[in-house]
């Protein structure tokens, strides 16, 4: 955008290279919801059909809703409007709200968080993972709810502090900031009409600025009292009739609408950096005021509307003939329209008389269009549903027709000028320019926005998918809202006659695009109709809530886990394997351990694999290779246990070698043991003391013991053979190990002294992750470690895996994870499963003919499930991935609204249709009766949340309590019961029947041994008894809660 230094009178000549992007602003999310739309592209629709979204009201409709019936019957009553469906509706629990907090706040902001958060979703940014700064600017129409409903309806009990910050529609921003955790800027905005388009202008100054990255802006309104209609006054701005025609000769006003509209705007560059979708970008925007230059304080300037489109022309550099649509403020009126005509004619330099059909403007003409054609006045939310009406229409190449339109107001001499009203939907082609458009938005009181928005650049093509599957993650905040969430998605990519969806762009949307919420579902599927049939057939005992990020621990397998081609499709599908596994390959071929391919071909020699010189090298590259690749996705181990050789993989991972050591050491192991005579290994379902009892009398050995009653035999092949016998005639399960050799026997004794000085040869270090000694089943310790005794031991001592496992297990966070092929590893973990919060995870467990990509990304979804955090950045690293239109989260919007009295009735508060309390609120069943002191506290807490199931076990915080809300609760307690008790008393015992037997017992009940509270609240609760209200929330506003979470 060019530089200007004050005021100028010139128009932009378009100097600008089209190369130059540094001054662009691209929109990159929208959302809204209005009158006969509950989305964006709802309303493009309707709004390219030229469809009004006016709805006629019954007399008794109307009577129902409160309006006098002699008004309605009066003839210059119109019983219209353009409502908006579900006003009275929100989903508190996707934003932490309480019932009681819900009904209490402004509607107009309800609804801006919800096209907030979709404006966001629109736009693939998940605030929670974005960490620049995130603005807010926006815009609400007059505070009716709490006059007309709040008031009334509550009385005194809405005059606190908190009540008003709910039902204050200057607290939009901020609001909207807290609850999405925006960190930038965040700004209300008052210029009456005009009011949304000048937060976009001021958030396209704070990109410009840099003082915000990503910068929200918008509005909301919502007409109170709802679905009535109005009094038509002649000289008035209402429409006789409820139509609103602009700029026709039969314009007589304007109707109001109730809506909502959001956009996410950033620089251009950031934004295709990022891989972003852009709209449109806006080139140029500016603001000013009337002044005093007119009539009046409510009436329009044409000097005022000129400067404001003049200005944003000059500052984007665009000629006005390269204009093709002007989205007006267009609201209809006798008065207004010329008005803004006649800016227009001024600003692009064709006054009335001389016609501009020459020159630069040759064959050129501007259209004209007006939101409130169909959908009415927003005022707060019209300029940002003018704005996206012009995104759109640059975007696609199409005008929007006006309804109605007849011929033009004689007044406006629009003959003798470039613009036009289009009648139906228009073809707009790109010319020697970028299709551009301007957007007009004037408030009363005077302050004019103009904002020109172009054609976005076209964007780069993606890159293919270096993947045969994909893996498509998604997330709500409850059990139903992921129900409706999975069949959404899978309407849309498989709807019929839909555009073909790439999948891969479907997957990167969903995984870095969209919020990450507790109850998750993952799927991998080849294809957009595979995807759409799994999501229809998921069983629901599958999905996961995930709490806090789990505590990985890797489990790496022994040997007999070995098969020729292992690694053949993991080598195909998964770059950072391939990349670690052919270092290994040649690293070994170093060591004379030739194994490209029986790793890479199915078709390998199964017995030239299984012998022990081959299998270990093998065993260690693939586990190996699949640890590098979890941990380069984000899955850090907390600690490690590798069973026998797999062992190793574990030391080399936390430092003990480096990896030629590692191999090395691992080639010569395996070389060793070949050279020794050959013997077998049974895995027996006995308790050790049993097991070890049977290897006596049989002159074998007790190799491993992996669990209660599982424990393997080894020793040489005749005895095996005749003790399998034995245990099988006994009815003792029992299996033949894939091994060629007798390991962890005395038939190994030969090789530990030889193994050792190979070991003496490398260099071992101190562990700098945690891993278990197969040896003790405890954590290796750092003489061990770097003991080369210690390892020629391990390869003789009995394995004992399955203590490993419970020491590991203690923590209920434990996330285990078998790095390897098979699923033996993962299978012994299971056994806690009563225990821990995860489900042990395979990454190829090798079921069926799923492919083994197919398995890994079905094993990284498992763990995304459980919470894993997944670096979805070096999961896509070296991809252009497009972003999917996908629908918007699905929102629950549950009824929350504090019913107006009708004339002669006393006010009521109206009952919720939701039938549990919002997240945080997961409530126990009430608890049966207690003290009377704990009836007083369950009763405060029912009237502090909004919610009649309080148990008694329930928690002040968890109920999403803040520190508000504890002044008032203790406020009214203390009065209850007569009792001064301090407010720590709240923060050390939160739970309804520890707070009553704190206070019961003069503070030494039962309670946490979590942090007091803070000084400073105790300090301001003292001064709050027999305060009057106003007093009291002066000192809430103003008192110190320093330390107290909000």
């Amino acid at each position: 955008m060019g530089e200007m230094t004050g005021r100028t009178d010139a128009v932009g000549t378009d100097t600008t290279d089209a190369t130059d992007t540094e001054d662009l602003i691209a929109i990159v999310g929208m959302a809204g919801r209005f009158p006969g739309s509950d989305s964006v592209p709802a309303f493009w629709r309707r709004a390219v059909a030229g469809a009004e979204a006016l709805v006629e009201y019954g007399r008794d409709e109307l009577i129902a809703a409160g309006e006098d019936p002699a008004l309605v019957d009066d003839p210059d009553y119109v019983r219209s409007g353009m409502p908006l469906e579900g006003h009275d509706r929100f989903d508190a629990k996707a934003f932490g709200y309480t019932p009681r907090e819900a009904r209490l706040m402004d509607p107009q902001v309800r609804v801006f968080l919800e096209c907030a958060w979709e404006a966001l979703e629109d736009a693939g940014c998940d605030p929670d993972r974005y960490r620049e700064r995130a603005a807010v600017f926006g815009a609400a129409g007059m505070t009716r709810y709490l006059w007309l409903n709040a008031v009334p309806a509550l009385g005194s009990s809405l005059n606190t502090l908190e009540g008003r910050i709910l039902n204050d529609k200057d607290f939009l921003a901020t609001a909207a900031s807290y609850r999405l955790g925006l960190r930038g800027p965040a700004v209300s905005v008052q210029t009456a009409c005009s009011a949304s388009l000048v937060a976009v202008h001021l958030a396209v100054q704070s990109l410009l600025s840099h003082e915000s990255d990503i910068a929200l802006a918008g509005g909301s309104t919502i007409e109170l009292p709802h679905r009535v209609g109005y009094l038509y006054k002649e000289g008035g701005i209402g429409s006789p009739d409820g139509h609103c025609r602009p700029f026709d000769h039969r314009s007589e006003g304007t109707v109001g609408g109730s809506g909502a509209g959001a956009v996410l705007l950033q620089r251009y560059d950031d934004a295709v950096a990022e891989g972003r979708r852009v709209y449109a970008v806006i080139r140029g925007s500016a603001i000013n005021n009337d002044g005093a230059a007119k009539v009046g304080f409510t009436a329009p300037s044409v000097e005022g509307q000129a400067g404001a489109v003049r200005d944003a022309m000059a500052l984007g550099d665009v000629a006005p003939h390269t204009v093709g649509y002007v989205e007006t403020h267009g609201t209809g009126t006798r008065i207004g329209d010329p008005i803004e005509i006649e800016a227009l004619r001024s600003a692009y330099g064709v006054p009335a008389g001389t016609p501009a059909d020459g020159g630069v403007w040759a064959g050129r003409r501007v259209a004209l269009g007006s939101a409130k054609a169909t959908i009415g006045h927003l005022d707060a939310a019209a300029g940002v549903a003018g704005l996206i009406r012009a995104a759109l229409a640059v975007r696609d190449g199409v005008i929007p027709p006006s309804p109605y339109f007849e011929k033009p107001n004689p007044l406006l001499e629009l003959e003798d000028s470039p613009f036009y009203v289009p009648t139906e939907s228009t073809v707009w082609p790109a010319g020697d320019t970028p299709r551009r458009a301007g957007v007009s938005s004037f408030g009363v009181g005077g302050t004019n926005a103009h904002v020109v928005v172009e054609q976005a650049p076209a964007p780069a093509a993606g890159t293919p998918t270096p993947r045969g599957r994909e893996l498509l993650v998604l997330s709500a905040v409850d059990e139903d809202a992921l129900e409706r969430w999975r069949l959404r998605v899978a309407d849309a990519l498989d709807e019929p006659g839909a555009a073909p969806v790439h999948l891969a762009d479907v997957a990167h949307t969903l995984a870095t695009g969209r919020r990450l919420l507790p109850h998750r579902l993952a799927v991998v599927a080849a294809d957009a109709a595979e995807a759409g049939a799994l999501l229809r057939d998921v069983d629901t005992r599958r999905i996961r809530v995930a709490g806090e990020p789990p505590s990985p621990v890797f489990l790496f397998p022994g040997q007999g886990a070995q098969r020729p081609g292992m690694a053949a499709g993991l080598h195909q599908a998964a770059p950072r394997f391939r990349e670690e596994l052919e270092t290994c390959l040649e690293l070994l071929r170093g060591e004379g351990v030739e194994l490209r391919d029986l790793m890479l071909d199915p078709a390998a020699d199964a017995d030239a694999l299984n012998s022990t010189d081959k299998a270990q090298p093998a065993l260690f590259a693939f586990s190996y290779a699949l640890a590098r690749q979890w941990q380069e996705w984000g899955l850090t181990p907390r600690a490690m246990a590798g069973h026998s050789i797999g062992e190793y993989v574990a030391a080399c991972l936390a430092g003990v070698f480096d990896l030629p050591e590692a191999l090395r050491l691992v080639a010569a192991r395996g070389r060793l043991m070949a050279a020794l005579p050959q013997g077998s290994m049974l895995a027996v379902a006995l308790p050790e003391d049993e097991a070890a009892a049977q290897a006596r009398a049989a002159h074998v050995d007790l190799a491993a013991v992996n669990g209660p009653r599982q424990c393997v035999l080894s020793g040489t092949r005749e005895a095996i053979e005749e003790l399998r016998g034995l245990l099988a005639a006994r009815g003792v399960q029992c299996r033949l190990l894939h091994t060629s050799h007798a390991f962890h026997s005395a038939m190994l004794d030969p090789m530990p002294a030889a193994f050792e000085r190979e070991v003496r040869a490398v260099r071992l270090r101190e562990p700098s992750l945690p891993f278990v000694s197969c040896l003790t089943g405890q954590p290796i310790t750092a003489a061990q470690a770097c003991d080369p005794g210690y390892w020629s031991a391990q390869a003789r001592g009995t394995v004992r895996f399955g203590a490993g496992v419970d020491l590991l297990a203690a923590r209920q966070d434990t996330l285990f994870v078998e790095v390897g092929a098979g699923k033996g590893m993962s299978e012994l973990a299971r056994r806690h499963l009563r225990s821990l919060r995860h489900a042990p995870i395979a990454s190829l467990p090798l079921t069926g003919a799923v492919s083994p990509e197919a398995q890994l990304l079905g094993a990284l979804g498992q763990a995304w499930e459980a919470g894993a955090e997944i670096d979805w950045a070096a999961y896509y690293d070296g991809e252009r991935r497009g972003h999917a239109e996908l629908p918007g989260y699905p929102f629950a919007r549950d009824r929350y609204w504090l019913d107006a009295p009708a004339r002669g009735q006393a006010p009521t508060v109206a009952a919720d249709t939701a039938e549990a309390a919002p997240a945080p609120l997961e409530t126990s069943a009430p608890a049966g009766p207690g003290s009377r002191t704990e009836e007083i506290v369950r009763a405060a807490f029912v009237e502090a949340f909004g919610v009649d199931d309080i148990a008694l076990d329930d928690d002040f915080f968890g109920l999403g309590g803040t520190s508000l809300l504890a002044a008032e609760l203790v406020h009214r307690l203390r009065k209850q019961l007569n009792s001064d008790f301090p407010v720590r008393y709240l923060f050390e015992a939160p739970q309804v029947c520890e707070l009553a037997a704190l206070i019961d017992g003069g503070g030494q009940g039962a309670a946490h041994a979590g942090p007091p509270g803070p000084d400073e609240l105790d300090e301001l609760l003292a001064q709050l008894e027999g305060l009057p209200e106003d007093d009291l929330i002066g000192l809430l506003g103003t008192g110190g809660t320093e330390g107290v979470t909000a």
